[in-house]
């Protein structure tokens, strides 16, 4: 299965080569031609199928490859590393946690403080991640540098598994979810000119979209995410009262209730043609599909809306309990409707812009 690979792929952001290569090998056949540019990302084409009266309409789907993760350091005089975390990790996840290190995937440990030695305000009190090391087994500074150098970069231990009812856990489902949906659609024939871009150093500031976007020049823009999914009964609903703008009781999104749809995030105020379309699209072929809460997250499409002169852009999510942990969960219904309903609605963008 082509999202097992890609979750237990190791990425994260910059240093995504690992993901970008199994990409690369997918696409080549299927796709007209592709190039990687300075930032990493994948630019892929597929043209039309056919040619309508009109100019060649371009339609850029994207999905982000990079994952959230650690970056190296320093090594302590023991051998324990220190570490900062690349994209948004709760501190709270952090000790214990196993990890594989470097491009050799060293494997290590997340190091904390045991609980017989911590004061009781310690044992209640969220350890900062700067004040965690990770511990490789190493016995000096030097043992540690036989296999590992600052700069190197470290992701969760994770393995892609199955389990439930038709449910999915792993690491990186953010956005690697998202990537193997575009893997799948690149091998349909569309009538209009597909850009497939797997963009790079998303989870730091949505960087690599800023340089495909500008590059493709797009009419028109989906992007293919992995979103917050807050449905399970560890939710603290008392918090989402009293949050801003307040959420009562309405979860963000639902596993098993279909692919959601964005109307609007902390960064983009979503296309209205193109979110009718997908919406009308899925009622026409009942494709089960929820809203996104809005104004929570961001993705690419809040770069790719604002590139040259604006590019109408859309957001189709698989909910993902769990995001931005050594463990995400989807539900694989979600993802198959998802892919029927990007395949679906893609054809209907250039109308709907002319809505």
């Amino acid at each position: 299965m082509l999202l097992e690979k890609l979750s237990n792929a190791r990425g994260v952001s910059g240093d995504e080569s690992a993901v970008r290569a199994l990409i690369a090998a997918h696409l080549q056949k299927y796709v007209d031609e592709y190039r990687v540019d300075a930032l990493g990302n994948i630019l892929a084409v597929k043209r039309a199928s056919k040619r309508g009266a009109r100019a060649p309409f371009r339609i850029l789907v994207a999905a982000h490859m990079d994952e959230v993760g650690f970056l190296i350091t320093h090594i302590d005089r023991d051998g324990l590393l220190r570490f900062e975390k690349i994209g948004g990790i709760d501190d709270r996840i952090l000790p214990a946690q196993t990890v594989l290190i470097g491009a050799q995937a060293v494997p290590g440990v997340i190091g904390l403080k045991p609980r017989h030695l911590s004061t009781e305000s310690e044992r209640k009190q969220v350890v900062a991640a700067d004040a965690l090391r990770i511990d490789l087994g190493a016995s000096s500074r030097a043992d540690a540098q036989r296999v590992i150098t600052p700069g190197a970069y470290a992701t969760f231990a994770t393995q892609f598994s199955t389990f439930g009812d038709n449910c999915a856990r792993g690491k990186a489902l953010d956005d690697r979810a998202g990537c193997a949906l575009l893997c799948e659609l690149v091998r349909e024939n569309f009538p209009f000119d597909l850009y497939a871009v797997f963009t790079t150093q998303e989870e730091i500031g949505l960087r690599g979209a800023r340089v495909a976007g500008h590059a493709v020049a797009p009419d028109a823009a989906l992007v293919l995410e992995a979103t917050i999914c807050d449905d399970a009964s560890i939710r603290s609903r008392a918090r989402a009262a009293q949050s801003f703008p307040p959420r009562a009781q309405a979860p963000i999104t639902q596993l098993g209730a279909g692919p959601a749809l964005t109307l609007a995030d902390r960064r983009l105020l979503a296309h209205k043609g193109l979110t009718r379309a997908i919406a009308e699209t899925a009622r026409a072929e009942k494709i089960p599909f929820q809203y996104k809460q809005p104004l929570v997250g961001s993705t690419d499409a809040g770069i790719l809306h604002r590139v040259r002169g604006g590019v109408p852009s859309a957001v189709l999510s698989v909910p993902a309990r769990y995001i931005h942990s050594p463990a995400a969960v989807i539900s694989l219904d979600d993802f198959q409707n998802a892919l029927k309903l990007a395949r679906a609605a893609l054809p209907k963008f250039a109308d709907a812009l002319d809505a």
